[in-house]
């Protein structure tokens, strides 16, 4: 899940504790382009106020109108559709041929929003399934590769904790990897326990912790949302981290260095630390794309390419 659909979470828990009528959008299906994609979400306060996107503006700004003139009336989910025709695309800016449907849902006791919140900041993985007919909603489990389905009767979305990446190493690669990876979503940790690199670090909305490698990526305990990178070029500190991340659920493991380093490297991993060959086999070292990088923020690019094209399945 994104940041910004986990705001749209707690926007809606925070202003029903405070009395209002929330209506609750999701993108159910995109015809042709489409600014945003499905699942993307809008939270409506009763007095127009707005969090999240359901596209690049046009329909915020027609919904958030249309509650601000008449209130939430609807007590059942409803499906709205825009960009049938091609005025109405103009109109919205939608990309010719663009549509999108979307379901609005007035979010009441049934709708078990508090409980999605609760389970996502958990870092839980559940599906969120809505009875338009009736607007009770229930969670169900959920597998990592499941996507929305919607069948007009029931709105099936699937929620999981955000992605999240954990940095060995606060030199100045990680910094252009941590800013990049920000500007993608990620919730980002830094680990370094040497004071010199620790002492400069400069970059707002990282966690930065002085624990010990090893200490931390069992403590963070990583799962399928989690990217795991070394960039501190020390085996001391790297290896460390390898070694209990390539043992975890972490949908990405990364080390900087040559293949030469990266081959010794996997040695030193099963024969010193226990690791089998399988497990030291989901190594990506040398860590990042192929695109005949070398200065550090090049080399930042290829590493947040890579761990996004795993993260998508590519």
């Amino acid at each position: 899940m994104h940041g910004v659909d986990l705001e749209v979470l707690a926007s809606c828990v925070q202003w029903r504790a405070q009395g209002h009528r929330v209506l609750l959008v999701t993108v159910v299906k995109t015809w042709g382009s489409s600014p945003r994609p499905a699942g993307a979400m809008l939270a409506l306060r009763d007095d127009g106020l707005a969090v999240g996107s359901v596209s690049g503006g046009c329909i915020e700004d027609d919904l958030m109108a249309r509650v601000g003139a008449q209130g939430i009336a609807a007590q059942r989910p409803e499906q709205v559709t825009y960009g049938v025709s091609a005025d109405e695309a103009r109109r919205f800016g939608l990309p010719c041929g663009g549509a999108l449907q979307l379901v609005c849902e007035p979010v009441g006791e049934h709708s078990g929003v508090e409980a999605l919140l609760q389970a996502v900041q958990q870092r839980r993985l559940v599906a969120r399934r809505l009875v338009l007919a009736t607007g009770e909603a229930a969670l169900e489990p959920a597998a990592r590769d499941e996507a929305l389905h919607f069948d007009g009767e029931t709105l099936r979305t699937v929620h999981g904790p955000r992605w999240r990446l954990i940095v060995i190493g606060a030199g100045q690669l990680s910094k252009f990897l941590c800013r990049i990876a920000l500007g993608l979503d990620f919730e980002v940790i830094v680990c370094d326990p040497r004071s010199e690199y620790r002492d400069t670090w400069d970059v707002d909305g990282v966690a930065l912790t002085r624990s010990m490698p090893d200490d931390v990526v069992t403590e963070m305990r990583p799962d399928e949302r989690t990217a795991v990178v070394a960039l501190t070029h020390d085996p001391k500190l790297d290896d460390l981290a390898l070694m209990e991340a390539l043992r975890s659920r972490a949908f990405y493991v990364g080390a900087l260095g040559s293949r030469r380093n990266n081959d010794a490297r996997r040695a030193r991993l099963m024969e010193h630390f226990g690791l089998s060959a399988a497990e030291v086999g989901r190594l990506h070292g040398p860590v990042g794309l192929d695109i005949a990088s070398r200065t550090p923020p090049e080399i930042a690019v290829s590493i947040a390419a890579q761990v996004v094209a795993v993260k998508n399945g590519r």
